[in-house]
């Protein structure tokens, strides 16, 4: 569960994008929170704060809205992003319903060193996310997975990631998530080796 906490103004005019530069020029992000069971509500967030805590934001945070008084549970679905200032342009906000199951791709957090790399092999993440479907309250920020006992050719499942008997997850149980590689060290032959002599 995440702490996160914004306070936004409903957005009643100025749209365009005219007036979403003035909001940027102004320190504001302008965004809409949009849900199952919601009506499609046009927002602005104040962009430095957002902006600070959006590197600790995922996909499976749980942030709270406070929109002139009233309270929106939400998620960040998209935003768009100058990739040469950095500068959040546009965030959709997905609304949850307390009570009602939610689907989140939630981030794998890999941790511990495998028995496999102390003998020379190479660990291999091959699944980053997974796909989970739970009630808001029950979102994980992410799950850990700990690679320290895989030895040589050894391999994560997805059916073996630990989760809350809350939590189900929608990946396909027998996609791997890491395993460790063995590295194939072949000897290269020098030119001698390879040269027959011809004279005498």
């Amino acid at each position: 569960m995440s702490n996160h906490v914004f306070d936004a103004t409903l957005r009643t005019s100025d749209f365009g994008s005219a007036g979403s530069r003035r909001l940027l020029r102004a320190g504001k992000i302008p965004a809409v929170i949009y849900g199952s069971k919601t009506k499609p509500m046009h927002i602005v967030i104040d962009a430095h704060k957002f902006a600070l805590a959006i590197g600790s934001i995922s996909e499976s945070t749980l942030i709270t809205l406070n929109v002139e008084g009233d309270e929106h549970e939400v998620l960040v679905k998209t935003f768009q992003e100058d990739i040469m200032t950095d500068i959040i342009h546009h965030v959709d906000f997905y609304e949850v319903v307390r009570g009602e199951k939610l689907r989140a791709f939630v981030s794998l957090s890999v941790e511990g060193n495998p028995v496999g790399c102390k003998k020379g092999g190479i660990l291999d993440v091959v699944l980053h996310e997974v796909e989970v479907e739970c009630l808001p309250k029950d979102l994980p920020a992410d799950i850990k997975v700990d690679v320290s006992a895989l030895d040589l050719n050894d391999h994560i499942s997805v059916k073996e990631l630990p989760v809350a008997k809350t939590v189900s997850i929608l990946t396909d149980g027998d996609e791997t998530v890491a395993t460790v590689k063995s590295v194939k060290v072949e000897k290269v032959a020098t030119e001698e080796e390879e040269v027959v002599a011809t004279e005498e």
